[in-house]
């Protein structure tokens, strides 16, 4: 989980292929209209989530092994919404990086539909996991094989 550009994707599939998971891109899961919305530089609203946040959790309730998801689950309600439509244990992975970072990453990617115009509603809306919630934060700010190494050693020492 995390704002557009802090690397839900190329970590979420390193660490599927580390752990043994199946990786799904949640905006996979995104209805066009979302992908419209996004495209054209407008954030979108609650309302626009609900829908894809029940199909994330009720995706990762689908029986078939560990599945990761990338997904954005900026706020709590998200997040809460989503692990209750799983009916089941959900761990958060929150990718955690400094605006500066994130926007670099996002000017450098080619053929994403999120504009680097809506940074600042991603990191406006986040609100980062609590102490009580099944999540950890990694910071980003390193090569990919290191935050997938200290994913999967968190992930090893996290009681099932």
């Amino acid at each position: 989980m995390g704002v557009a550009g802090c690397g839900k994707s190329a970590v979420g599939a390193a660490l599927a292929g580390r752990i043994g998971a199946n990786y799904l891109d949640g905006d996979d899961l995104h209805p066009p209209e979302n992908i419209d919305k996004m495209s054209r530089g407008e954030p979108l609203t609650d309302e626009d989530r609900w829908p894809w946040l029940t199909l994330v959790g009720r995706t990762l309730a689908q029986p078939g092994g560990t599945l990761i998801i990338g997904c954005s689950a900026l706020k709590r309600r998200y997040r809460d919404h989503i692990a209750r439509e799983a009916r089941g244990p959900v761990t958060f992975v929150h990718l955690s990086g400094s605006r500066d970072l994130i926007a670099a990453r996002m000017s450098a990617r080619a053929g994403h539909f999120m504009p680097t115009s809506l940074i600042d509603s991603q990191f406006a809306a986040l609100e980062p996991p609590a102490q009580d919630e099944n999540a950890m934060i990694v910071d980003i700010d390193d090569t990919l094989e290191s935050v997938v190494d200290r994913i999967a050693a968190k992930l090893e020492e996290t009681p099932s």
